[in-house]
C-alpha cells in the first residue's frame, strides 16, 4: 500500500505538521528526507531497511560517501542533500552560540558540541573560546588522536587562547566508545590546562565530554 493510501494521521508529513517533528520515529523522519521509496517498498519501508543496514540513524548520517551511496535507494544526490542538511544544522547551532547564548543556554552549547564531536571515530579535543562577556569568539579542534586518546599540549591551548584574546573557554572532547564517563587522564589534563591558563588570566568554565547520546560536564561533577 502506498503512503498516500494510509490514514492521514499516519503519514509522516501530515504527522509532522499536526504533531511536530519530535513525534516521528527515526524511520519516519528519514522517509521524509528520502521522499520516495523504490519498487515494492514505500519510503518508510526503505527507511527502516536502511536503518537496519547501517545500525541506526547516527551511523547512517555519519557514513562516508562510498558507504552511503552503496545502499539501495541512495546515491550521490542524496549524499549531497544530507551533507547540506547536516551543515545547516551545525550552522544553526553555531549562530545560536554567536548570539551570546553559550553560557546562558547550556543546552545549546552542549547540542553544538555534540554535533561537532560525536561522529568522529577517533578522539578529538576542542576549545570554545569566549570573551569577557562569555560570548563565543571561536570554536577550534586542536588535537586529533587515536581511538584511545589524544595528546593535549597545554602550551598550544594557551597560545590559541592568547591569539583569540579569550577571557574564558570551554574544553570539550569526544569518547568514541560512546561512554561519556571522565577518565583519570581527563581530570588530570583538565587540571593542567586550568593551571596553565590561569597564568594568563583565562578561566576554564567547563570541560564537556561527548559520548553517544550522552554528555558529561566536569564542572557539574565538581572536577574542575
Amino acid at each position: 500500500m502506498a503512503i498516500t493510501d494510509w490514514p492521514a494521521q499516519e503519514r509522516p508529513r501530515e504527522k509532522l505538521l499536526q504533531r511536530g517533528a519530535n513525534a516521528l520515529s527515526d524511520a519516519e523522519l528519514l522517509a521524509i528526507f528520502l521522499r520516495t521509496g523504490v519498487a515494492g517498498k514505500t519510503a518508510v519501508d526503505l527507511a527502516r531497511e536502511l536503518l537496519d543496514e547501517h545500525g541506526g540513524l547516527r551511523n547512517l548520517l555519519a557514513a562516508d560517501r562510498a558507504r552511503f551511496c552503496a545502499s539501495h535507494g541512495l546515491g550521490q544526490a542524496k549524499y549531497v542533500q544530507l551533507q547540506a542538511v547536516l551543515e545547516m544544522g551545525r550552522r544553526h547551532l553555531r549562530e545560536t552560540l554567536e548570539r551570546g547564548d553559550a553560557l546562558t543556554s547550556p543546552r545549546h552549547t552542549r547540542d553544538y558540541l555534540s554535533v561537532r564531536l560525536r561522529g568522529y571515530p577517533h578522539e578529538v579535543f576542542a576549545c570554545l573560546f569566549l570573551d569577557n562577556r562569555h560570548r563565543v569568539i571561536e570554536y577550534e579542534e586542536l588535537f586529533h588522536g587515536t581511538i584511545d586518546g589524544a595528546s593535549v599540549h597545554p602550551r598550544e591551548v594557551v597560545r590559541r587562547a592568547m591569539s583569540h584574546n579569550a577571557a574564558a573557554l570551554i574544553l570539550a572532547h569526544n569518547h568514541p566508545s560512546g561512554v561519556a564517563e571522565p577518565s583519570q587522564s581527563d581530570t588530570q589534563i583538565t587540571r593542567r590546562l586550568k593551571d596553565a591558563l590561569a597564568l594568563v588570566d583565562v578561566r576554564v568554565i567547563d570541560h564537556i565530554i561527548v559520548g553517544d547520546g550522552e554528555m558529561t560536564s566536569l564542572a557539574e561533577r565538581g572536577l574542575l
